[in-house]
């Protein structure tokens, strides 16, 4: 049983203003413009339905509320989601933060603030395999799992589905090279050929040199390893222009209904993967974000639900906002043993530790956290059916 400290405060903090003292902020850097910004919205909305749920429980740190201070990490604009994150820490205080988004971003911000300051940062979507063995004076986490695990689930249903050939094109940043190279290696080891590789730009009015390059190399598919808001959608939109691809091998940045809004039918047959899971935890989330503007199964919702989560918790259990001291509890928390909980229980799981006891941090994502501090990790497989992607099986 962990040995908790009453809370107690001192007479510094009656003295203080409220606002001061019996507020925690915490930072939500996402991509809210940029190449992800239809994904963005929902996952800020899920990362803060949990911080309102410890806001309103009354059993957080004695009774502190919790409020979500938003920052822009564009996804793309590593100097943009640095100086986001300079003002979260430096001028709003912040004692925890839930992103970013992206892989660039997320590095930049644990290079430039995160780890000189000693803040937390715990990222719900950021995948590239760098991202494991970065210096983070264990300061870093994230509940999405790395895309080394993504690359392999995609050689599995291309194998399943009979695919032998593939071309594949990729966003040119830290999280397309490393899910390219990582699709490309599983791909091979299961004898498949990989016809062409062609990075490809954000931002660009025009794709069909890109394409031109894949289609003459061939492929049965074309596997688009990036954002579903610019270059991934760019890319489709030329092949299907030229009729020199038109079934798509989606990975996560292109899973999204903002495609299948653009695309609808045009897509039909196409793949997609992205993080998911069917335990009781996805369905809690969907439930409980019933009425609040959002889908709780949205792609990278439960992570951000989660992420949130796992700070918050953390402080509970260290009895303490200082991130030196919690984030040495975020993987006790996440891991058994202790009492399961699931997304809608976090006042439970802060009433357990407040007492003393141990939980195990289950969530909306089955939450798993292996070393050094990221998500074991499970796939969801889609295909697109009448303009919608419709779930076919988890892995």
């Amino acid at each position: 049983m962990r040995k908790m400290l009453a809370i107690l405060l001192t007479s510094a903090a009656v003295a203080a203003p409220a606002a001061a003292q019996d507020t925690v902020k915490i930072g939500m850097l996402q991509g809210f413009t940029g190449p992800t910004e239809s994904l963005v919205k929902p996952m800020a909305e899920g990362g803060e339905m949990a911080i309102q749920e410890v806001s309103d429980s009354g059993v957080f740190m004695g009774g502190m509320k919790v409020v979500s201070v938003r920052g822009d990490s564009t996804c793309i604009d590593a100097a943009a989601a640095t100086a986001a994150a300079e003002r979260l820490v430096t001028s709003e205080g912040v004692a925890g933060i839930n992103g970013a988004t992206c892989s660039g971003a997320t590095t930049a911000v644990l290079n430039n603030v995160a780890r000189p300051n000693g803040m937390v940062l715990i990222s719900p979507s950021a995948t590239s395999p760098a991202l494991t063995t970065i210096e983070d004076d264990g300061y870093f986490f994230r509940t999405a799992p790395s895309d080394a695990r993504q690359g392999e689930i995609i050689g599995d249903i291309l194998e399943r589905r009979g695919i032998k050939t593939a071309a594949l094109t990729y966003t040119n940043n830290d999280y397309g090279k490393g899910l390219a190279d990582s699709i490309q290696a599983a791909f091979e080891a299961k004898g498949g050929t990989i016809t062409a590789v062609a990075a490809h730009e954000d931002g660009k009015a025009d794709y069909s040199a890109e394409v031109g390059t894949l289609a003459a190399a061939g492929g049965e598919v074309l596997i688009v390893a990036g954002y579903l808001d610019q270059g991934g959608k760019g890319m489709i939109q030329a092949s299907l222009d030229t009729g020199a691809f038109d079934r798509f091998v989606l990975p996560d940045g292109m899973v999204g209904q903002a495609l299948t809004d653009h695309f609808g039918d045009a897509l039909d047959g196409s793949i997609g993967t992205n993080p998911g899971t069917d335990s009781p935890g996805a369905d809690m989330l969907a439930e409980l974000a019933e009425g609040k503007g959002f889908k709780g199964d949205d792609p990278y919702v439960p992570e951000a639900y989660d992420a949130s989560a796992l700070i918050l918790l953390a402080m509970q259990a260290a009895n303490s906002t200082d991130p030196a001291v919690y984030k040495d509890e975020i993987m006790m928390v996440a891991n058994a043993p202790g009492e399961k909980i699931f997304p809608g229980e976090l006042k439970k799981a802060l009433q357990i530790l407040a007492d003393g006891g141990d939980i195990d941090y289950v969530g909306g994502t089955a939450l798993e956290l292996i070393e050094p501090g990221e998500s074991a990790g499970s796939f969801r497989e889609t295909i697109v059916e009448n303009g919608e992607f419709t779930t076919v099986m988890y892995h």
